[in-house]
């Protein structure tokens, strides 16, 4: 069984600043370089058997440390122990020549990865079948298609069930079939037991492979938990690099950009550097949520991701059946979602929205005033305003949370010019089976219409 432990774990790379510096050092001249830190302080263990996503955005050092840990590069600082047979999907067709069949390539690339000739000679039949390439596989690769080359790559790759499985962005290429056909084997995989370390920026895809995540910002770890905290935290600081006014930008969890780290207090009226706390201030990563039938403020504990900036601010999110305020509904019956907004500062074009997200945080809905083509119109300082969608819940049984958020300026293609504020998780609600309704499968009823034609049935013709 594979396991990997990474204690204290940092990578530099030297820079050169002049040219001759390199020659320099070689010759004992002293240092001529310095160090340019890729990750630093990096630590975490999985255990045999975890699926663990790795994101983060490019830069951020996630394949450096699938290196360390495959053992391509040695790291800087630290300890990488790492149990068992690696097989590290890094870049796909690696060590394929192009005037090789690929069945010669994929003896040699079988054998790089540690397989004898004859290992590989008792897989060769299904490393043909997973292929799919046909009669190709004795063809040289320099006639193959890039997703054919990527198909024999992949089959090769994965021919053994090996200990600890690293996948680096591999199955971003090829078709859809091809992917569902990789992602079935690492799903088989991962049931019998392998490792699996999964480089990734389709969050789909973290969600429905693994159990836990890391978040890679800035060469250290930023979140180290459930897929849906280190997903949230990646998309709440993607907000924040597109916007032009990003340093009034708060986010819970954050602790390690210099911006402030917390969602605290109202923001209209929260501080703009969030570890100066004023005396009787909500603590960090807590956020102030007005009851929606008094101006009194409650706090309730803020799930990472959420983000705030000064002048709006969702006060309240309510589920409602019969216009009652509901936690349980049976699938496929009419339901509201109201969303209460307040206003601190004048905008011109505010939009309100909310995400229905599953029990693992997957989004399956999300819209918003534009989407719906309901503009607020302009607000100014003081105003409260109050969205209501109404609709079917035609989802699956199971447990749901709202996500709710605010927007300002719409542009095309359902993009806003300025995120406000978005609150994780801030209402939750069970939906329960209906039994008058047909029996189906998957996340939503889409209500099929079906019929049935027979044709007669004809007499056998005699035969003399």
């Amino acid at each position: 069984m594979g396991h990997i432990r990474i204690e204290g774990v940092g990578k530099a790379y030297k820079r050169y600043p002049h040219k001759w510096g390199r020659l320099a050092e070689w010759l004992g001249g002293g240092d001529h370089h310095q160090l340019t830190w890729v990750l630093r302080d990096i630590a975490f263990d999985v255990a045999p058997g975890e699926a663990i996503g790795v994101i983060g955005f490019n830069g951020a050092g996630k394949s450096t440390l699938l290196k360390m840990i495959a053992g391509t590069t040695r790291p800087t600082t630290g300890r990488v122990d790492v149990g068992g047979r690696i097989s590290a999907l890094l870049e796909l067709g690696i060590g394929f020549h192009p005037d090789f069949t690929g069945r010669e390539n994929a003896f040699m690339a079988g054998q790089l990865r540690g397989l004898g000739r004859e290992e590989v000679e008792a897989e060769m039949s299904r490393i043909e079948s997973f292929a799919g390439i046909g009669d190709y596989i004795d063809q040289p690769l320099r006639v193959y298609s890039s997703g054919m080359a990527v198909r024999l790559a992949f089959s090769v790759a994965t021919a053994v069930r090996p200990d600890i499985l690293i996948v680096d962005e591999a199955l971003a290429v090829g078709d859809v079939l091809f992917q569902q056909q990789c992602y079935e084997r690492i799903r088989a995989f991962c049931d019998a037991g392998t490792t699996l370390l999964f480089v990734s920026h389709s969050m789909p895809a973290v969600y429905t492979l693994c159990d836990r995540a890391l978040l890679i910002h800035g060469g250290r770890v930023a979140v180290d938990g459930k897929p849906k905290e280190a997903i949230d935290l990646y998309n709440a600081l993607a907000v924040r690099a597109r916007d032009p006014n990003a340093s009034v930008l708060r986010i819970a969890g954050d602790t390690l950009s210099d911006a402030p780290s917390s969602v605290t207090g109202s923001p209209a009226t929260a501080p703009a550097d969030a570890r100066e706390l004023p005396p009787g201030e909500a603590p960090p990563h807590r956020v102030d949520v007005r009851a929606p039938v008094d101006a009194d403020r409650a706090s309730a504990t803020t799930t990472v991701g959420t983000y705030a900036k000064p002048g709006a601010a969702i006060t309240s999110v309510r589920v409602l059946h019969d216009n009652r305020a509901v936690t349980t509904l049976v699938s496929e019956s009419a339901a509201s979602i109201v969303v209460h907004a307040r206003f601190d500062a004048p905008f011109d074009d505010p939009h309100v929205g909310f995400q229905i997200r599953d029990a693992r945080g997957e989004p399956i809905f999300m819209t918003n005033t534009h989407g719906m083509r309901a503009p607020i119109g302009s607000v100014a300082a003081g105003d409260e305003v109050e969205v209501r969608f109404d609709m079917r819940v035609a989802i699956a049984p199971g447990e749901y949370s709202i996500t709710a958020g605010i927007a300002n300026e719409a542009l095309l293609e359902g993009q806003f010019r300025e995120a406000l504020f978005r609150a994780q998780g801030v209402a939750t609600f069970t939906v329960l089976r209906n039994l008058d309704a047909i029996e189906w499968s998957g996340v939503c009823n889409l209500a099929p219409a079906c019929s049935v034609r027979r044709s007669p049935v004809r007499a056998p013709a005699f035969v003399k």
